[in-house]
């Protein structure tokens, strides 16, 4: 997967320029000067737009409603997601979808920097290359690598090899997947369910998963943010199968399985590569701890989307035939499958700087200064 990429006028000195301009000297973007995202459309930023063939888009209303701009922007949300509160969190832009960077040959155009962050992510993406055929087309974990080993160079291109190593070492690599290939194996046309039993089909996740980090760790990423897989059996697109709304109690026990898989996985990371430093997210443990106790957090919806049609609103997803609710803040999620914004701010929150109770060893506050 090679690209010719030419020197890009904007280069280091600019980063910097701009950081001292947000920030005055001493900045957050001194210590993080990228963000780079992996994952699915919990982190997508708009990626799909440029996929004619994905049938997992989310550029039309209602969905942006409260994003800045007041339209759609490809985010599965009626705002900000998790990805976008966590740049503004270390003091960087959001970062812009990679498909918007490449030229119509899918080149990596030299004109367009990356230094401070670009996000691969993909609606309908798994960590598995098959997992996106329920929505035809997406950008799977496999591909996204490749595409930052297309960042990679031309950051070497514009910063010197040695910059460019300083520069990935201190930036956030952010991994947001796994949920897509779950909801790929318990879906009932499931093909891999014949294949693999569910014990065999999460340690095939995470081996897969472990081969693509090792990858990026190749290309320069040191400090990884990994999220682990939210209690998916709970979304209205779950809870609407059971006649009494009640969570699937399946997709969600494997879902525990899986992550704990994936922080066996990161504990063995660290040990092969010692300056390899992460902080996993407990991603179910806190969407939990919010479906059980929604008034900590001022939510008072936890079952039904806020914007759809038909039973809990997840027969239709949110389209623009379909209705949304009036008060976006109290509702746990904002379509079928994806949280409102109020929520994703929650868990960014959490991410940032929450105790160990939900970010293990550390939270990325932590990880950052390491």
């Amino acid at each position: 997967m090679a690209a010719s990429i030419n020197r890009s006028p904007f280069n280091f000195i600019s980063l910097l320029l701009w950081c001292g301009l947000v920030f005055g000297s001493g900045g957050l973007c001194e210590s993080v000067p990228g963000v780079y995202i992996f994952g699915d459309s919990l982190v997508d930023v708009g990626n799909n737009n440029y996929l004619s063939l994905s049938l997992a888009k989310a550029d039309f209303p209602h969905n942006g409603v409260d994003f800045p701009t007041g339209k759609a922007t490809g985010r599965f949300s009626n705002g900000k997601n998790a990805a976008d509160f966590l740049a503004e969190k270390v003091g960087l832009p959001f970062a812009p979808p990679y498909l918007s960077l490449v030229s119509k040959s899918k080149k990596l155009s030299s004109s367009n920097s990356t230094v401070t962050g670009v996000s691969f992510a993909s609606g309908g993406a798994g960590i598995f290359n098959g997992t996106d055929e329920l929505f035809k087309q997406s950008i799977p974990l496999t591909k996204q690598v490749g595409y930052y080993s297309l960042v990679h160079d031309q950051l070497v291109q514009q910063m010197g090899s040695n910059s460019a190593e300083a520069h990935l070492s201190k930036s956030l690599f952010l991994i947001v997947i796994g949920s897509n290939d779950l909801f790929g194996y318990f879906n009932k046309d499931s093909k891999v369910s014949k294949q693999y039993t569910p014990q065999q089909y999460i340690d095939l996740m995470a081996s897969t998963l472990k081969g693509l980090i090792k990858n990026m760790y190749t290309l320069g990423a040191r400090k990884f943010v990994v999220s682990g897989v939210g209690v998916i059996g709970c979304c209205p697109a779950q809870r609407k199968q059971n006649t009494t709304g009640d969570c699937k109690m399946e997709a969600n026990y494997w879902s525990m399985k899986y992550n704990e898989g994936l922080k066996a996985l990161l504990r063995g990371l660290k040990s092969e590569s010692s300056d390899i430093s992460y902080s996993y997210f407990d991603t179910y443990a806190a969407m939990n701890g919010l479906i059980q106790h929604p008034q900590t957090y001022g939510i008072t919806e936890i079952k039904e989307a806020c914007c759809g049609l038909g039973n809990l609103k997840a027969d239709i997803p949110c389209i623009p035939i379909s209705t949304y609710c009036s008060n976006r803040k109290n509702h746990l999620f904002w379509d079928l499958y994806h949280p409102t914004e109020t929520a994703s701010n929650i868990f960014a929150n959490i991410i940032y700087s929450g105790s160990q109770q939900f970010t293990t060893p550390m939270n990325v506050e932590q990880l950052i200064n390491m």
